[in-house]
């Protein structure tokens, strides 16, 4: 998936939202194996700017530090500035532990491909 233009209104580290209501993302990297593999393809449902998930949703997610940089990651905790977001391997993953507080875009609804469903919750 294509992050697509993220300047917007707000000056530098601004966060771009997503543009249609659904979008479907594909994973490139093993920073959330085993809940997602790279390669699989996600059903995304934006959220409204400022808007909050609940804790261990799996979340599209930008950092006002690499806004060009669009990420898969699962919320931690909500933190001033937006969430704490983490991958679920913790061995390979560019996360809020590198760039801080990240701005939720959109919260994953399911797996469209390889193998459609839900996903499962964190692992221990």
């Amino acid at each position: 998936m294509s992050s697509g233009d993220t300047s917007e209104p707000g000056g530098p580290g601004a966060v771009a939202p997503l543009v249609t209501p659904w979008v479907v993302a594909r994973v490139a990297g093993p920073s959330m194996t085993p809940t997602v593999r790279s390669g699989d393809r996600l059903l995304v449902r934006r959220v409204a700017p400022g808007g909050t998930v609940g804790d261990d949703a799996v979340v599209l997610a930008r950092f006002p530090a690499r806004p060009e940089l669009l990420v898969v990651k699962r919320v931690r905790r909500a933190v001033p500035g937006g969430h704490w977001v983490e991958g679920d391997n913790p061995f390979v993953t560019d996360d809020s532990r590198a760039f801080g507080a990240a701005v939720v875009v959109g919260r994953v609804v399911g797996r469209l491909w390889p193998r459609p469903g839900r996903l499962g919750a964190r692992p221990a």
